[in-house]
């Protein structure tokens, strides 16, 4: 990017101002962040306003609120143009695109993963739709399951532990399929559909006209089936624990009870599930936290060496 500066605001200034998105872009990501140590919670931080911004940029929102129309090709380009300079290691000028280039050089971050999270803006940005249960996990991996890949590696999980990183990516995986479930009356009202096609054709529904009332009964069979995804790959996640410390271990384990929470509650109000949207209230968030506490500290003896279910999607292998 022509302009690019040799250097730039220093690692603690740039860290004050990721916490400051985050502290305005989601007062949930925030507080979750507050579980795991120094290290790891600034280099979450500097991910997360990354994401923010790239997604800001692609939708024309302002830390994730509104949404104004706009020239996505442009839009993309952007956000490629200011990472690559990132992944360069050169300053871009951009504050969160500079927490990014910390957070890559840090961590030995594989270019291929953010990359790859850039993909899944184009998809939306192109209004593609998932054909297959196939599609619906890779897409599901552009938007969530990299970036599962890159808070492991900010947990300290090194780029070469393959088996770690697809628990990671898994648990990215198990939370896009609950918001995707949680929000398919909101995507639907917003003209967006993320449930396979395949799977609406054998349920008889039709996909621009999903929240009509003949249709009700076999969207809900379609919200419990997407709930019974989310937890499979939820409880394939857990899996990974053992290899974090404990306070990356219980911030996981709570992110997964709390998403999963989403997701269970979508499957037990079946056709009812988009009458209102799904929340998890901050009593029950607290009983979550307080229970993955104790199953981080047992996290060696609940979730021991096991190799993957074999059935599960499996993520692309990054490449530098």
């Amino acid at each position: 990017m022509s302009g690019a500066r040799s250097s730039g605001p220093t690692r603690a200034a740039i860290v004050a101002t990721a916490q400051e998105l985050i502290a305005r872009g989601s007062r949930s990501f925030a507080a979750a962040s507050r579980l795991f140590g120094r290290c790891e919670r600034e280099r979450a931080w500097l991910l997360y306003a990354w994401c923010r911004a790239c997604d800001d940029i692609a939708d024309g929102q302002d830390h994730g609120h509104g949404m104004t129309p706009g020239d996505g090709p442009a839009r993309l380009a952007e956000i490629t143009e200011k990472t690559e300079v990132a992944l360069a290691g050169q300053v871009v000028g951009d504050p969160a695109f500079d927490a990014l280039r910390l957070f890559a050089a840090e961590v030995k971050l594989p270019s291929a993963l953010p990359r790859d999270l850039i993909a899944g803006f184009a998809l939306d940005a192109a209004e593609w739709r998932p054909q297959t249960e196939q599609d619906l996990y890779q897409y599901c991996y552009h938007v969530a399951g990299v970036v599962g890949c890159m808070m492991a590696l900010a947990m300290g999980v090194a780029p070469e532990d393959e088996a770690t990183l697809d628990r990671a990516c898994d648990l990215g995986l198990a939370f896009q399929l609950a918001n995707i479930a949680r929000d398919v009356g909101e995507d639907a009202r917003a003209g967006r559909c993320y449930l396979p096609q395949e799977w609406l054709d054998a349920a008889g529904i039709a996909a621009d006209d999903l929240l009509a009332p003949q249709y009700r009964e076999a969207l809900g069979r379609l919200g419990v089936r997407l709930a019974e995804r989310a937890a499979a790959y939820e409880a394939s996640a857990r899996y990974g624990t053992p290899a974090l410390s404990f306070r990356s271990a219980w911030a996981v384990l709570a992110a997964a009870d709390i998403y999963g929470g989403i997701a269970r509650r979508v499957a037990a109000l079946g056709p009812r599930a988009w009458d209102q949207r799904v929340t998890t209230s901050g009593a029950a968030k607290i009983a979550m936290i307080a229970r993955a506490w104790g199953q981080a500290q047992r996290r060696h003896t609940l979730y021991p060496p096991t190799v993957r279910d074999a059935t599960l999607w499996t993520r692309p292998r990054a490449l530098l």
